[in-house]
C-alpha cells in the first residue's frame, strides 16, 4: 500500500509566513549595518597638501611675525610677500611642481569632504554647541563663543563640516576638544571664503574654495588651504595638527611557551680554560631540582673563546612532545607458522564430518533398497 503525505493547509501557511519573516529580518539587519551611521567616518585624505600650513591659489600675504610650522605654497600664483618678517619652518613653493601637486591633492580632498553622506543639518550658529563625530552640513557657519567637539573616547574620531557658503568666527571665539579628539581629523569644507576673527583659537583643516583670512592674533592648529584665491595673515600662528594615538596598553600577555628545541648541536669546543676559580660554594642541595643558589661568583674570567660554530639550526618549530612511549598490541597471526597449533584440531573435525557423511549415505541406500 502506498502512503501519501498530505500537507495540512494551515501548517503550510504558517511555514510560508515564517520564511517571509526570516527573510525580512535578514534584510533589516543588512540595511542597519549598511548605513553610514553605523560605521566610523574615515579621515579625508589630503595627499601632499598635508605638508603645508598654508596653500593658496593666487597669493599669500602676511603682516607681522606670523609663524607657519609647515610649508607654504602658491599655485598658479607665484608671490608670498611678508616672509620675513613671517617665519616658515618648512619650505616655500611658489608656482613649482610641488605646489601644483599639492593644489591638485587639495581639490581631490575638497570634493571628498563635500560629498560625504549621510550628514546632519545644523543651524548657522555653532557657539555653545557640543558635537560628536560625524558629518554636518550648514548653509553658512558662524562661531560666536565656544564650539566643543566630543570624540567620545575615540582618538581617531572624524568631524566633517560641509559649509555651502562662508565660515566666520567672532573675536576671541574658540574650538575645543574633549575626550581625545584630534585636530588632524577635523575638516571645514567651505564653499566660498573663511574669516577667522581676531584672537580666535581655531582647530582643524580649513579647505576653502576661494580664500581664507586670519585676523590679528588668531591661531590655528591645523591648515589654511585655499583653492583659487588668497590666504591673508596678520601676526598669526599656524601649528601642525596633532593626531592623538590610543593610550591603552595591552592587558593580556602571551601565555604560550615554545615546546620545540633546536636540532643542531654546536661542534666547536672552547679552547681556553678559565683562569679563575669560584670562591663561593652553593648553599642549596638539589632535591630533584636544585633549590639553592650559589652565593659566590667566579673571580676569574675565561681567557679562551670557543673556536667552533654550531652547524645545526632548528629545522622546525615543534608544537608538542610525546607524553608516553608508543605501545604495540600483538595481533593474532592468520597465516604461516603462527597457525600450526590449530591444525590438528581442524583435521580432527574434518575427519569426523567425513565419517558422519559416509554413514548417513550408507543408511540412505539401505532404506532405498528395502523399499
Amino acid at each position: 500500500m502506498t502512503t501519501k503525505l498530505i500537507r495540512h493547509p494551515r501548517r503550510a501557511a504558517l511555514s510560508a509566513l515564517a520564511a517571509v519573516a526570516a527573510s525580512g529580518t535578514a534584510i533589516a539587519v543588512l540595511l542597519v549595518n549598511g548605513t553610514g551611521a553605523s560605521a566610523a567616518e574615515a579621515p579625508v585624505n589630503l595627499g601632499t597638501a598635508a605638508n603645508f600650513s598654508v596653500l593658496a591659489g593666487s597669493t599669500v600675504t602676511n603682516t607681522g611675525p606670523s609663524f607657519l610650522a609647515q610649508s607654504l605654497g602658491v599655485s598658479p600664483g607665484n608671490t608670498a610677500p611678508g616672509f620675513p618678517p613671517g617665519i616658515v619652518a618648512g619650505e616655500i613653493h611658489l608656482a613649482d611642481a610641488v605646489a601644483l601637486q599639492a593644489k591638485n591633492d587639495l581639490t581631490t580632498a575638497y570634493n571628498d569632504a563635500a560629498g560625504r553622506t549621510p550628514f546632519t543639518i545644523l543651524p548657522a550658529e555653532l557657539g555653545g554647541t557640543t558635537l560628536t563625530p560625524g558629518v554636518y552640513r550648514l548653509g553658512a557657519a558662524q562661531l560666536t563663543g565656544t564650539l566643543t567637539l566630543n570624540s567620545q573616547g575615540d582618538p581617531a574620531a572624524v568631524f566633517i563640516f560641509q559649509i555651502e557658503s562662508t565660515l566666520t568666527t567672532a573675536s576671541n571665539s574658540s574650538v575645543v576638544f574633549i575626550n581625545g579628539a584630534s585636530p588632524c581629523n577635523v575638516y571645514w569644507q567651505v564653499g566660498s571664503s573663511a574669516t577667522i576673527g581676531t584672537g580666535t583659537r581655531f582647530m582643524g583643516n580649513i579647505l576653502a574654495q576661494t580664500s581664507i583670512t586670519m585676523n590679528t592674533g588668531a591661531t590655528l592648529q591645523g591648515r589654511a588651504l585655499a583653492q583659487t584665491g588668497a590666504v591673508t595673515l596678520d601676526t598669526n600662528t599656524i601649528n601642525a595638527p596633532v593626531c592623538l594615538q590610543p593610550t591603552g596598553t595591552p592587558t593580556q600577555t602571551p601565555t604560550g611557551t615554545p615546546t620545540g628545541q633546536p636540532t643542531g648541536t654546536p661542534t666547536g669546543t672552547p679552547t681556553g680554560t678559565p683562569t679563575g676559580t669560584p670562591t663561593g660554594t652553593p648553599t642549596g642541595t638539589p632535591t630533584g631540582t636544585p633549590t639553592g643558589t650559589p652565593t659566590g661568583q667566579p673571580t676569574g674570567t675565561p681567557t679562551g673563546q670557543p673556536t667552533g660554530t654550531p652547524t645545526g639550526q632548528p629545522t622546525g618549530t615543534p608544537t608538542g612532545q610525546p607524553t608516553a612511549a608508543p605501545t604495540r598490541t600483538a595481533l593474532p597471526v592468520t597465516g604461516g607458522s603462527g597457525g600450526s597449533g590449530l591444525l590438528p584440531v581442524l583435521t580432527g573435525i574434518g575427519s569426523i564430518a567425513v565419517a558422519t557423511g559416509a554413514a548417513l549415505l550408507l543408511l540412505y541406500r539401505r532404506r532405498t533398497s528395502e523399499s
